[in-house]
């Protein structure tokens, strides 16, 4: 009989294997997060990819940061303060950006165009 792993299993072993997959995945969390405002979800996103880095003791010695504070950090419904969130994000390898929002032209203007 075929044994089934569970998603979150899988998800895990792709983030720690593809260094360019995690950072498309924090990438995706930040614009859901950045569209509806849901931390908990950019939160969940932030703790897939650092289990996927060996966990809260392995990104607490890449922090400086006490994995009790990490701890308490990431499971705040509270958006972070940006220097703590480009901390954690560099330790993970990946740095905050600003990069232009791609506006869809007004349905005024595509009714114009026809």
């Amino acid at each position: 009989m075929r044994k089934f792993r569970k998603w979150h299993d899988y998800l895990i072993e792709r983030l720690a294997a593809d260094k360019e997959e995690a950072i498309g995945y924090l990438d995706v969390a930040l614009e859901e997060y950045q569209e509806d405002g849901d931390t908990p979800f950019f939160w969940q996103g932030i703790r897939n990819v650092i289990e996927a880095q060996g966990g809260i003791p392995e990104l607490a010695k890449r922090t400086q940061m006490s994995p009790d504070a990490l701890l308490k950090i990431l499971s705040s419904d509270k958006a972070p303060h940006v220097d703590t969130l480009g901390t954690i994000l560099n330790a993970l390898g990946c740095r905050l950006s600003v990069v232009p929002i791609k506006v869809e032209k007004p349905c005024s203007e595509l009714a114009d165009e026809k």
